[in-house]
């Protein structure tokens, strides 16, 4: 009896052997797959937890950038990680948009804003932008030396598919012809459908060769308004290399107290382009004068200085700037940085702005040569550090109404009102002038001053549109309403 059941013992460990092997096998399975995907959401958060601490160290600079650009903070003050990228919107491309931008950096990034809506709104396929090196500054930056592409690509797939190039494959299947052509300035969302769409219909690929104020700036629909400031504020994020070194920029400002950034665009281009000499010797507006002719686009050549000059239609010489600041109750002990390339006459033009204001800094006196070396003869690089900065500034103060300065203006309302002083210059050069030849003694100068600025300091406001003069309205970047 005890034989038979040691017997039958051995059997049901021969049965179940077997099975466990096969439950030792699972539990195998089932904790390396486990493993995966725990390892696969380690390595999601800790993605994750970079990016954020990325923006969050970024500090005020961060701030002009919504959801995917700084941490959401819940009712609760719980620190959330950005959203991801939503999918890749599904759609029948008809056909490739290629763009050549042209003009300096602010100018192109309002292009880029522009091209993506345009294509959002044709259903067709971006290629990454071109940018000019051909113009007065010959820069030979490439989009990918500037802006974070892979960012700008990814953000963006939700609206538009972007690629690098046009495939080679599209162009064996139909053929390398491209049609080349500007598109009408200003124009509406009528015209790019009706006159633009069926010519990608036609050709399948084409080049934008001039990108500048091609859209409207109203009569949009919204979510194409809100599209524009999304590409503006979220998509178009700069190079690691370049958020770096604005980021430390703003740093060492900020260490020392507030500070104003001055757009002083007193620059040889612009006094070339404008033909405003004030203060020039003989020697300097002739030169001047040669440049403007030089550039054929630059299409007015003779030009009256003291009569554009009275029109408001000149920057501020640095001699008139100084009197404004002191005008405007900024004293000796404001930090003051010069968002600008090199000031035309160099420091014999700087020296009344630095006598009354000695705490002057700029990149160049902030940064080791070495630090800098990199961007040198990348115009728009350098301009991209100044933006950086310009947009992190406790008052901002353009002394010329150019692409950057309305670029920053609407920066600095989209991250909430910022202070800006925008100058009323065809009213100060009568009050500058009245004060010079005695006209009117200091403390009335001064009332009069500030009396002018007291609701040009960036306070919400609705765009002024004038029906038929668009170049004459509120520029749509200088004050994106629809989106604040």
């Amino acid at each position: 009896m005890k034989i038979r059941t040691e017997s039958v013992q051995v059997k049901c460990d021969k049965l179940q052997s077997p099975m466990i092997q096969r439950n030792k096998l699972r539990v195998w399975f089932v904790r390396v797959c486990l493993s995966i995907v725990l390892w696969t959401c380690l390595a999601q958060l800790v993605t994750l937890s970079e990016l954020w601490h990325s923006h969050f160290i970024s500090g005020i600079t961060s701030r002009i950038y919504h959801t995917t650009l700084h941490p959401l903070e819940a009712e609760n003050g719980v620190v959330q990680a950005p959203p991801p990228f939503l999918p890749p919107r599904k759609y029948t491309s008809n056909g490739f948009l290629r763009v050549s931008c042209n003009g300096g950096l602010n100018q192109m990034r309002a292009a880029i804003c522009d091209m993506v809506t345009v294509a959002r709104l044709l259903n067709l396929t971006l290629v990454v932008p071109e940018l000019d090196k051909k113009s007065f500054w010959a820069d030979p930056s490439n989009f990918e030396d500037i802006f974070d592409v892979r960012h700008f690509v990814d953000s963006l797939r939700d609206e538009v598919r972007i690629v690098k190039r046009v495939p080679k494959r599209f162009i064996w299947k139909n053929g390398s012809s491209t049609l080349e052509m500007p598109p009408v300035s200003w124009s509406n969302e009528k015209y790019y459908l009706e006159q633009i769409l069926p010519l990608f219909r036609k050709y399948k690929v084409v080049h934008f060769n001039k990108t500048d104020a091609r859209l409207a700036n109203n009569g949009l629909p919204l979510d194409l308004q809100k599209l524009r400031c999304r590409v503006n504020y979220q998509a178009l994020q700069f190079t690691p290399e370049i958020e770096n070194l604005g980021q430390k920029l703003v740093r060492i400002l900020r260490d020392k107290g507030p500070f104003v950034a001055l757009h002083l665009r007193y620059e040889m281009d612009m006094l070339a382009f404008s033909g405003c000499t004030r203060g020039c010797t003989n020697e300097e507006a002739e030169e001047l004068k040669r440049m403007r002719y030089a550039f054929p686009w630059w299409r007015e050549k003779e030009i009256v200085s003291e009569e554009r000059r009275s029109q408001g239609l000149c920057p501020l010489t640095p001699e008139e700037t100084a009197l404004i600041l002191k005008a405007l109750a900024f004293d000796r002990e404001t930090q003051i940085y010069i968002a600008s390339g090199e000031i035309y006459g160099g420091e014999r033009r700087l020296a009344e702005l630095r006598a009354a204001f000695p705490r002057i800094a700029k990149k160049e006196t902030l940064l080791a040569h070495d630090e800098l070396q990199q961007f040198q003869n990348h115009s728009s690089q350098m301009a991209a550090l100044d933006f950086m900065v310009s947009v992190a500034s406790n008052i901002f103060i353009p002394t010329y109404d150019g692409n950057m300065a309305k670029l920053v203006e609407g920066h600095r309302r989209y991250s909430g009102f910022e202070k800006s002083f925008l100058l009323d210059r065809k009213k100060l050069v009568e009050l500058i002038d009245m004060h010079q030849n005695g006209t009117i003694p200091w403390d009335k100068f001064v009332h009069a001053v500030r009396r002018v600025h007291e609701k040009r300091m960036g306070q919400p406001t609705l765009r002024r549109v004038i029906v038929d003069k668009p170049k004459e309205e509120d520029y749509f970047y200088a004050n994106p309403h629809e989106c604040l």
